[in-house]
């Protein structure tokens, strides 16, 4: 089922205001959740929607919170999300690192107790878009098996950074395993199997059943060396925040546990530094411009792909798959 990206974001929105949320907040939300569906992202789309109203109404998470912040130094900003919305949690601190980065060109706020922040590109990219640099980390259950193991113990821990480069900025998101666990509901609800070496069962076996592979563990992208970035972001994280460890997460996939994963957002004003943007924006050009592999296929920036995506989804609308749809039309009626 096709449908407006309007559409979608206008039926959203008023899900959650039904359910509590300020209208700002709802819009917020709303915005993210159809941004990621238009950029190919569906594991971080509509299908999240559900499990916030839910959480919404048995009160996990709070449609009016903004979440409190305490300047622990002067460009540390520690935050209480309050059970706040993710989305409107973070936003609410980037104003704040905004506002003080004039004087110190650089700002690191560190979230605790709020709900999922959704997909990580539409921070990076509205911190490039304002001309600075913003990078944004995560952390989640434990949905990742370590490299040479079989049982899950690291969040999918995803990791994005955004740097101003002209109309096209730089932006870079991804996760620390080989896929989200979203993505993995996502083939759920589609009936579709995974592909071979992205996840194990419960057992510790290969599976392209996406339903054990839900109860199982999803694979470190790169082996070893997305396992220590993973760990890393992981450790990161949890220092700064005082989040939990993701063994003890819960939150970010269910309707029954107060989150308390963390996240991350850094702020860079460029113009602190030495170097220039143009000369970025010529380097990306280039590479745009450089042999391909195959001649159907240029050469891309991170980033490109999605705004590709997102272009064409403005044109030829959504789809979402009928059980999610059916799913929402219910909850519109209910």
């Amino acid at each position: 089922m096709k449908m407006a990206s309007d559409q979608l974001r206008s039926l959203a929105t008023a899900l959650l205001e039904s359910r509590g949320a300020e209208p700002q907040a709802a819009a917020l939300q709303a915005d993210l959740l159809v941004e990621a569906e238009l950029r190919g992202l569906p594991s971080h789309g509509l299908q999240r929607l559900p499990f916030l109203l839910s959480r919404l109404e048995k009160g996990l998470a709070d449609g009016c919170a903004r979440g409190v912040w305490t300047w622990s130094r002067r460009a540390f900003l520690d935050v209480d999300g309050e059970r706040g919305l993710g989305p409107v949690v973070l936003m609410n601190a980037m104003r704040c690192l905004k506002q003080n980065l004039p004087g110190m060109g650089i700002g690191v706020a560190a979230i605790r107790n709020a709900n999922h922040i959704g997909m990580l590109a539409y921070y990076a990219e509205a911190a490039a878009r304002d001309g600075l640099i913003g990078i944004v980390a995560s952390t989640s259950e434990a949905l990742v098996h370590p490299f040479g193991g079989t049982k899950a113990m690291l969040g999918t821990n995803p990791l994005a950074i955004g740097i101003p480069t002209g109309d096209r900025p730089f932006v870079l998101d991804l996760a620390t395993s080989v896929v989200s666990m979203g993505k993995i509901r996502n083939h759920a609800l589609r009936g579709a199997p995974i592909p071979p070496g992205w996840a194990v069962d419960a057992d510790g076996h290969s599976t392209q059943d996406p339903v054990a592979a839900q109860s199982g563990a999803i694979a470190p992208f790169g082996g070893a060396k997305g396992y220590g970035l993973g760990l890393a972001i992981e450790l990161l994280v949890a220092a700064l925040a005082g989040s939990a460890l993701s063994p003890d997460v819960r939150g970010t996939l269910d309707d029954d546990h107060p989150a308390n994963k963390g996240d991350l957002l850094i702020l860079i004003d460029p113009s602190a530094g030495a170097g220039t943007i143009p000369a970025l924006t010529s380097y990306l050009d280039s590479l745009r411009l450089s042999r391909p592999l195959d001649a159907t296929r240029p050469v891309a920036i991170p980033g490109d792909g999605a705004r590709s995506r997102r272009a064409a989804a403005i044109d030829d609308g959504i789809a979402l798959p009928q059980p999610l749809f059916e799913q929402l039309m219910a909850l519109e009626a209910a």
